[in-house]
């Protein structure tokens, strides 16, 4: 296949994924041919992000499980989170997720960005974290207008904006340098019911691989990261499935809890 031809199918599956978004309709088959790499995958990512327009926020981190992690060669994958669907949760916020497609909520730790130098685009996670300005708690809402997305392996979700449909954004973590945040235990309820619990700490390198993983992914891509940038570190208790209706809540630690509002997203008549 030619580079062209590359192109072209990238372009034509960005398509489809940007107006199934606009449109709110659920894809029953992935729209195209599925990408094998992650560097395909990133493509139709790229090519979206062009077409679907608007300023990027932020930029979700998700986790790539084993063994599918040593065949990738990375522990994780990213995708974009347009301004638009960036939100503070309080009191209780609205969510939107796509009916029919995929719709689940993440309780995650929010890093917000200050400056940070171009073109490195190998990040340990010290210099990663003297990047960041802020920690708060928060709600990723994980959706995509295709079903099967969350079953087809991480290139599928990163070619649909990592199955990103927004960020919510709750209070702040004071003294967030102290290194707690890795060892916070984090409880999920839908509906009043417990769905998960977990901590940071599971993740490679924490909260702060993510971070580090993430500057150097959007490097290599040519991404600008402007100052004020949220990113959403990785799911602490799951990838949770829920539908229009549900109410979530999150607890962080003993004190904090954030709560948001499942709905249908609607057709985008901008």
């Amino acid at each position: 296949m030619s580079d062209a031809d590359v192109m072209f199918g990238a372009e034509a599956t960005a398509r489809a994924f940007v107006g199934a978004r606009r449109t709110a309709q659920a894809l029953t088959e992935y729209p195209g041919e599925v990408p094998v790499t992650l560097e395909e995958a990133y493509r139709i990512q790229d090519a979206a992000i062009r077409l679907h327009g608007g300023a990027i926020a932020g930029w979700k981190v998700g986790r790539i499980q084993p063994p599918l992690d040593l065949h990738f060669g990375t522990t994780r994958l990213a995708g974009p989170i347009f301004a638009d669907l960036v939100h503070p949760v309080a009191p209780v916020r609205d969510a939107p997720i796509f009916t029919g497609g995929f719709g689940a909520v993440e309780a995650e730790f929010l890093f917000k960005l200050g400056t940070v130098p171009t073109g490195r685009t190998d990040w340990s996670i010290p210099d990663a974290l003297d990047c960041v300005t802020a920690v708060h708690i928060g709600f990723e809402i994980a959706s995509s207008p295709f079903t099967g997305i969350n079953r087809m392996g991480p290139t599928v979700t990163a070619s649909d904006f990592g199955n990103n449909n927004g960020l919510l954004v709750g209070p702040a973590v004071d003294d967030w340098q102290n290194g707690g945040i890795d060892s916070m235990t984090v409880t999920t309820l839908i509906d009043g019911a417990v769905v998960g619990t977990g901590q940071a700490a599971s993740f490679p390198g924490g909260c702060g691989g993510s971070i580090a993983f993430l500057l150097g992914n959007l490097a290599r891509r040519g991404i600008a990261i402007a100052p004020g940038t949220w990113v959403s570190t990785g799911a602490v208790t799951g990838v949770h499935e829920i539908a229009a209706g549900s109410t979530a809540v999150a607890e962080f630690g003993s004190s904090d809890s954030i709560a948001c509002r499942i709905v249908a997203a609607t057709p985008d008549t901008n």
